[in-house]
């Protein structure tokens, strides 16, 4: 396969996003060049696609586990979806100023929390363990007739550690607090049924599941009270305005039902993972598997190289065409260490040192074992010059 100037690209960095599955690309043409009008036409042309997009929110609603196709709302991207989520909640709880969320939420829910926050409302930041784990004492305590909004992530998505939805939910509607979960990194990965928990909403993106970017989803759960992020049309039954993305939306439906049939296929992508890392570790006695004691999603891995600076061994593992990652895709550039490390506990240096490995069901062992061989190098080569220097 040739990707732009490389004549090979091994792929590890699905958590950033994932390649659009040739299935997802044939079900989305027919929207371009044959279907391409406006669903919220009068006439049959545009008309027809109103169907198409209802068996796509039916087919995502599976995904997931939801009852009702009704309770999915289609979004530009798993951020918007966040956003609208945690908008909506504090528009329908104007008298309530604290928002609760975990020290590790997703910078597109962290960063609005923060702008808010400067606006007069109360930010609580739940901790997390050395481990990864989120400090379930810390977060029961947070639960007073005060919060508007708790909003928790399913997956981490630097760590790929699991958090307790299922004993999060029940807490939150004791205390009749909303609650948004972002999935965005747990759906095709682990089985989900949101039917069987009472939370509030839930946020999805196309692109992590081998769908098309821009186009994400919201989850809003049956009698919630919502309000727009954007109004002035009666598209997507009133709760986003604008005309639909169409031929995303399909892609998106087709990507959902793969991965809900490809579900089983990551047992294998788990013992894939957890055999990569038993093999680094062999090879090199320092490394440190952020989050290894805990449940994790299947398919990612978080590696601390102490000593070593991630970035460049991101670039000289790049010259080998192995795409990894430092860490969230939306972060990079950044001068400052991962704040999701930095609150594992690890030191500036620590956190400059880790690399973020993310599987996918069309992850194979040969590539990992290309991989493994290249960075185990790589790792002995930057090893022996920092010796040399010194």
């Amino acid at each position: 396969m040739v990707y732009g100037h490389l004549s090979m690209v091994i792929y590890f960095d699905n958590n950033a996003t994932t390649r659009p599955d040739p299935q997802v690309i044939e079900a989305m043409l027919p929207f371009y060049t044959e279907m391409w009008g406006n669903p919220s036409s009068l006439y049959s042309f545009g008309h027809q696609i109103v169907s198409h997009i209802e068996k796509a929110r039916a087919q995502v609603a599976q995904l997931i586990g939801a009852r009702r196709p009704s309770e999915i709302l289609f979004t530009s991207s798993g951020s918007e979806s966040n956003f609208t989520a945690v908008h909506s909640a504090l528009h329908l709880n104007p008298h309530k100023k604290r928002i609760v969320i975990s020290a590790v939420e997703h910078s597109s829910v962290y960063g609005v929390c923060h702008e808010l926050q400067q606006k007069g409302y109360e930010l609580i930041l739940i901790p997390v363990k050395k481990s990864g784990a989120l400090n379930l004492e810390a977060f029961k305590a947070s639960l007073t007739a005060q919060v508007a909004l708790v909003s928790i992530m399913w997956a981490n998505n630097e760590t790929g550690v699991l958090f307790p939805i299922e004993t999060i939910a029940p807490l939150c509607e004791q205390h009749h607090i909303p609650l948004h979960v972002d999935g965005v990194q747990t759906a095709g990965k682990i089985p989900l049924d949101v039917s069987s928990l009472p939370l509030t909403s839930l946020s999805l993106s196309a692109h992590k599941i081998h769908g098309p970017k821009g186009v994400g989803a919201l989850y809003v759960r049956r009698g919630t009270k919502f309000t727009p992020l954007f109004s002035g049309g009666t598209q997507e039954m009133g709760r986003r305005a604008g005309t639909e993305n169409v031929a995303s939306i399909i892609g998106f439906s087709k990507a959902a039902e793969l991965a809900l049939s490809h579900l089983s296929q990551m047992d294998r992508v788990r013992r894939l993972r957890d055999h990569f890392e038993s093999q680094i570790k062999k090879d090199i006695s320092d490394v440190l598997i952020n989050g290894g004691e805990e449940k994790r999603v299947p398919n990612t891995s978080s590696m601390t190289f102490s000593g070593r600076e991630a970035e460049a061994l991101v670039l000289m593992l790049s010259e080998h065409g192995i795409c990894v990652s430092t860490g969230s895709a939306c972060s990079t550039g950044s001068l400052e260490p991962s704040r999701v490390l930095v609150a594992l506990g690890h030191s500036p240096s620590q956190a400059s040192g880790t690399l973020r490995i993310s599987f996918s069901r069309e992850s194979t062992e040969k590539e990992a074992e290309y991989l493994k061989e290249k960075l185990v190098e790589t790792l002995q080569k930057m090893k022996k010059k920092a010796f040399q220097r010194a």
